[in-house]
């Protein structure tokens, strides 16, 4: 496998440096890309970064991670408008350890000859004083050189910190670091890493006498000129009780068909042969969605696994299609409100359930979902109104076995307006 041509056709590639490509040819090498441990997750924006590792693995070569534990504590400043809050030393740890435990099932970290490693900067940082710095580093990278760097020239109006100012030099001492200790001759990265990893490339060069090389990827962005990986809650998380498989699943069904194209090139191992005919099949039929659901299906079990993805289809069912009370029942109580977020919440006393109450009385004056017994009368009557995805007579008593999770209960008026009667 050519590794820069598999990048190239998929739309992976932004800049690559010369000779990039014939040393992944004829040598074995690692390769790195940095991630600021910011949060106790990573985020789909994340994704990228860590499908170049997996083609680069897949390459047969090996992919280094390096989880910014020092760097970290002083915030990247490339193309950010202003200075970041930093972050202490317990909550580095915390996030590093979340998501160590993430990565594992993203990449193959069990393999003998390749395997994946993951690396804190802070370990060889944390006992290199000030001055050592930078008699041994400083003193090769001239501040001009710094300066030039579009990630400088972009925050000098606003103001760089020397905190910031630093970040450069920093993120290049580990490039050097890991190409003399674990041949590392590659860095890879979003294209507004291209400064800082050149002057990597460049510390390598005056240092060693060594050659290292730089590939960045396109910076991901919708077609409607939306941020992606943002959503009206935010970011989308892999972490699943920050973003739920549901919730993740949907996000990737939602993408615009143009968008689809794009992303199921970047977020999936699929083939180009593959690829193509899914686009084939799609533009005849458009509505199918052909090409968001291969690309939700393939991202949601890489992420998540193949059960969480039958259980956020088995939800979708439930809001959109045909559920069932069963169907209903095997959600977990996560999964139960991430479907019906932003569903009316009506609570009620437990021990009104306890007691047993009547259907009526429940929908209208002891929940206040509807004004009035008539009104859920006629609608019971009407066959328009469901508890719990099942039509109910009248005369019905409501206790503890309605309970879903042992506290919920769901209310369905038509096809399309749900309501949530909470127990308290």
């Amino acid at each position: 496998m050519n590794f820069v041509e598999e990048l190239t056709w998929r739309g992976m590639i932004h800049d690559v440096m010369p000779g990039t490509e014939e040393l992944l040819q004829k040598e074995y090498v690692s390769a790195y890309v940095g991630i600021d441990p910011t949060a106790d997750s990573l985020h789909i924006g994340h994704l990228v970064s860590i499908m170049l590792l997996k083609h680069l693995q897949l390459a047969g070569h090996k992919p280094l991670i390096l989880v910014g534990g020092a760097t970290g504590l002083i915030g990247d400043p490339s193309f950010k408008s202003e200075e970041r809050q930093l972050l202490s030393n317990e909550q580095i740890e915390h996030n590093l350890k979340a998501i160590k435990n993430q990565l594992a099932k993203l990449l193959d970290f069990d393999q003998v000859d390749n395997a994946a490693e993951l690396l804190n900067n802070y370990d060889w940082m944390k006992d290199y004083t000030f001055l050592e710095f930078i008699r041994d580093i400083g003193k090769h990278i001239s501040v001009n050189y710094m300066m030039a760097k579009d990630s400088v020239k972009k925050r000098m109006e606003t103001g760089l910190s020397f905190t910031e100012f630093a970040y450069q030099l920093l993120q290049a001492y580990d490039f050097l670091y890991l190409y003399q200790h674990k041949n590392c001759r590659l860095q890879m990265g979003g294209s507004d890493q291209w400064g800082n990893i050149t002057t990597g490339t460049e510390l390598i060069r005056r240092v060693c006498g060594g050659e290292a090389f730089a590939l960045t990827c396109p910076l991901i962005t919708k077609s409607d000129g939306g941020k992606f990986g943002k959503t009206e809650n935010g970011n989308v998380w892999l972490d699943p009780t920050k973003t739920s498989p549901y919730a993740f699943l949907q996000f990737w069904l939602n993408v615009s068909d143009e968008d689809a194209k794009k992303f199921i090139r970047i977020f999936t191992l699929k083939k180009e042969a593959e690829i193509r005919s899914l686009e084939e099949k799609h533009d005849k039929a458009p509505h199918l969605r052909i090409l968001q659901k291969a690309l939700a299906q393939d991202i949601t079990i890489y992420v998540h696994s193949e059960a969480d993805y039958q259980s956020a289809c088995d939800a979708s069912e439930i809001l959109f299609g045909k559920g069932t009370k069963e169907s209903l029942a095997t959600l977990s109580e996560a999964m139960f409100l991430s479907i019906f977020e932003g569903v009316p919440r009506y609570p009620i006393a437990r021990d009104l359930i306890q007691n047993g109450v009547a259907c009526v009385d429940l929908l209208s004056e002891q929940s206040g979902i509807f004004t009035s017994k008539g009104e859920v009368r006629r609608l019971i009557k009407e066959g328009g109104l469901m508890l719990n995805k099942e039509k109910i007579n009248e005369d019905v008593t409501i206790n503890t076995d309605y309970l879903i999770n042992h506290r919920y209960i769901l209310v369905q008026k038509g096809k399309k307006n749900y309501f949530v009667i909470v127990i308290q």
